[in-house]
């Protein structure tokens, strides 16, 4: 049975090999300071590997897809300003960003698109309300 070594290269890199003889025809990268842990399928880094073993399944979407509109207020995270999320519209990504530019002129105030979420400075919960219910969607207040 052949004896497996762990070696370290220059750039700080490992390799496991079986030893056989002279030849390192069974190497293969096992860890990398440049990429961290390498998929032993196909050899490429954990985060980009192309083999269904390393691959994550997808993640769930951050709000539920029932159709409804959801308006929340929001102060978390944002050192105490107020700023108001809309999220669930059934729209692709130009299609929101001119949608969110309509309610931002609405409520007189600057805002983003984020990840499929309208986010409006200010607590604007209100007018964004009857703006959505105007456009045909069915809006819910979410939240406190």
């Amino acid at each position: 049975m052949p004896e497996k070594a762990l070696l370290r290269g220059f750039s700080g890199i490992f390799y496991l090999h079986e030893k056989a003889g002279n030849t390192m025809s069974n190497s293969r990268l096992v860890y990398s300071t440049e990429t961290g842990r390498v998929c032993p399928k196909c050899g490429k880094p954990a985060g980009k590997c192309s083999c269904k073993k390393g691959k994550s399944p997808e993640k769930p979407a951050p709000f539920p897809r029932d159709g409804i509109v959801r308006i929340r207020r929001e102060v978390k995270g944002r050192k105490g300003k107020t700023a108001t999320a809309v999220f669930g519209l059934p729209l692709g990504d130009e299609d929101l960003k001119d949608f969110a530019k309509d309610l931002k002129q609405k409520c007189g105030s600057g805002g983003s698109v984020k990840d499929g979420v309208i986010i409006i400075q200010g607590d604007h919960r209100d007018a964004l309300l009857e703006a959505i219910a105007q456009h045909g969607y069915k809006v819910k207040l979410a939240g406190g």
